[in-house]
């Protein structure tokens, strides 16, 4: 694990159905699928304890995995992962197999650098905000990074870094643009804090209302 090397021991799955799914859970087992590739799907059951460790590490979700089973090694990523509505447990994963040559599609994390050190937050007082916090990408397995870091260092208030702003490493490609110059999304910007406005006197008089002063100039004249 400190070398991010995910090895997950599995079995492969013959009872199937909701009730089969459900007396793994109680066994402290999680189902679930391999697929994608040449191959055929298989049904699987790991250990619910060692995959719910796992995924406490961001790398889990965008690093290639290897599930063992049958005496083989098959690599594979984490396509979905299912949990309990108020658990702490899994549900139900899925996994798509990995061949070498072949292009991935899948998510990276990403990883914003120098937040509170921005030209528009410490000099300006602006305000970070994130408009994605990942994005889909196509790569081949052997180029396939953690997760993709965004530098706004020099952004000031009312700057934006887009998808065509971002640094990719050799061999990645970002699906979003592949679909047209429109699809050039915001990924995160620094915009001025919200000011809120200070009540006055005039905002509290309430529809009808006379000031005091006013009322005694009235009587005065009648």
């Amino acid at each position: 694990m400190a070398e991010l090397d995910f090895n997950i021991k599995a079995t492969v799955r013959t009872d199937k159905g909701k009730g089969a799914s459900r007396r793994l859970r109680h066994a402290d087992k999680v189902p679930a699928i391999l697929y994608g590739g040449k191959g055929e799907p298989v049904a699987l059951e790991l250990d619910h304890n060692k995959v719910n460790n796992m995924a406490d590490f961001e790398a889990f979700y965008s690093h290639i995995l290897t599930l063992e089973f049958d005496g083989k090694k098959h690599q594979a990523i984490l396509k979905d992962m299912q949990r309990h509505p108020y658990k702490p447990k899994l549900t139900h994963l899925d996994f798509q197999r990995v061949e070498k040559g072949h292009k991935l599609h899948t998510n990276l994390p990403l990883h914003f650098l120098n937040e509170e050190t921005a030209k528009g937050v410490k000099e300006e007082g602006g305000v970070v905000v994130h408009h994605v916090n990942d994005v889909e990408i196509t790569v081949l397995p052997k180029d396939l990074p953690e997760y993709l870091e965004v530098d706004i260092a020099e952004l000031s208030v009312g700057d934006t870094i887009h998808l065509t702003d971002l640094k990719l490493p050799k061999g990645v490609e970002l699906v979003e643009l592949t679909k047209g110059d429109d699809h050039d999304q915001a990924v995160v910007s620094v915009t001025a804090p919200r000011v809120e406005k200070e009540e006055t006197e005039e905002d509290t008089v309430a529809p009808g209302d006379v000031p005091a002063e006013n009322s005694k100039d009235d009587a005065d004249e009648e």
